[in-house]
């Protein structure tokens, strides 16, 4: 567990998930998917079930080349993030990184320091040798943020998400360990 100071002063813990969070994570992931339309899912749409979510989470403890963080405020958590690995062997070397971040906590830093922490794991795991991630084309902050911890642009699939009558690009980018 860490601790860790937000720039409006706010501490926050950063730990790894456990089944007992299984719930929790659930809940965050249905409000924060009405907080915006830059995540692969809307409000309400994250239908794992509880059980097979609590099995998700003990398998990704239990491999050395995927990880789940946790940030919390008040044993609130206000923040999810990940690196997830396969299993095969030509692919595992590989981990897709993502970060679900409560709206009223953006641009306080922590997306950064996530990422920063997901990058420093990654590199001490002997396993991932590469991050990737995928956005919205139009997520322009986000992406600013990934090229300034080091992602490149790699790629780009052409209407790929379907949101409210309007397709969007999905922007593919690397950043190698």
């Amino acid at each position: 567990m860490k601790k860790m100071c937000l720039k409006n002063g706010k501490e926050v813990l950063i730990r790894e998930a456990t089944q007992e969070d299984a719930q929790s994570m659930i809940k965050f992931y249905n409000i924060v998917g009405g907080e915006t339309d830059f995540l692969s899912f809307g409000k309400n749409e994250f239908s794992m079930s509880l059980h097979d979510y609590e099995n998700f989470i003990e398998s990704t403890k239990a491999d050395h080349h995927s990880i789940i963080l946790l940030a919390t405020m008040d044993d609130k958590i206000i923040s999810i993030a990940s690196i997830t690995s396969g299993q095969k062997a030509r692919t595992k070397h590989v981990g897709t990184l993502g970060i679900v971040i409560a709206e009223k906590y953006c641009g306080f830093g922590l997306g950064r320091k996530l990422m920063e922490e997901l990058i420093e794991w990654a590199g001490e795991n002997d396993t991932t040798k590469k991050i990737h991630l995928v956005t919205r084309e139009d997520n322009d902050k986000a992406i600013e943020l990934y090229k300034k911890v080091g992602f490149k642009e790699e790629g780009l699939l052409e209407q790929d998400t379907y949101i409210n009558g309007k397709y969007y690009n999905t922007l593919i980018m690397g950043l190698m360990l």
